[in-house]
């Protein structure tokens, strides 16, 4: 491509108009009603954002302290220590849970690996992609960030910038696919229900043929519904 050429694509998108939507942080008239110029562009279901970690309907936390995730990541930005169930005060149903969990988002790629290996369904990804750190300590998630609060809903820090919505058909593709993201799962209900949003309709829209059954599930099941 010469030069004319180059410049005659540039003019040809000045002519598109601008698609960026500027916005300020929720500013509202006074009414309480937020200017349209602080809405956000509506996001995928499939978006990835920042990460929950989930509890049962019974609020037992999801996470076993298994490692899978931090295995599985590819930035290497996740890091759990597991710990045996206290016998007086268990945090979650099996022998084992998360004791330590930690997510640095400073390396995270949001691709979405660790919510496929996880065997419990405890890791999620939200539609939050807007939060800032004025330091790197903020920018490491501690357990007691990640965890849902005592309704099921995602805390939201003083950095964080949560719009309606956004906790909601967390991890969509997996759960279009799930278990393990195979296709032969899709809108097929095979996640387990979760504390404050029950047990949620399996996301749609990807292709598959509808003659096509999935495998049977030989895995043996817990009293919450997770995967063994």
């Amino acid at each position: 491509m010469g030069y004319l050429e180059g410049f005659a694509v540039t003019f040809k998108k000045w002519g598109e108009g601008v698609t960026t939507k500027e916005y300020r942080a929720g500013k509202t008239d006074k009414n309480g009603n937020i200017d349209a110029r602080d809405q956000k562009a509506p996001k995928p279901e499939r978006a990835h954002g920042r990460h929950v970690l989930n509890k049962y309907e019974d609020g037992m936390e999801k996470c076993i302290g298994c490692e899978l995730c931090a295995g599985v990541c590819p930035a290497k930005c996740i890091y759990v220590r597991g710990a045996e169930n206290p016998p007086d005060d268990p945090k979650s149903p099996g022998e084992r849970f998360g004791f330590v969990y930690e997510i640095n988002y400073l390396r995270c790629i949001h691709c979405d690996l660790c919510v496929e290996a996880c065997p419990t369904e405890a890791i999620t990804e939200t539609k939050l992609f807007e939060f800032s750190f004025t330091n790197r300590s903020d920018a490491i998630y501690t357990k007691d960030e990640l965890l849902v609060d005592d309704d099921g809903k995602p805390q939201n820090l003083p950095w964080e910038d949560w719009r309606p919505g956004e906790d909601e058909n967390t991890s969509g593709w997996m759960r279009a696919t799930a278990p393990a993201g195979r296709a032969a799962y899709e809108n097929k209900v095979a996640w387990s229900g979760e504390l404050g949003y029950g047990v949620r309709e399996p996301e749609k829209g990807q292709a598959f043929e509808d003659t096509v059954d999935p495998e049977p599930d030989t895995a043996d099941h817990d009293d919450h519904g997770g995967h063994h």
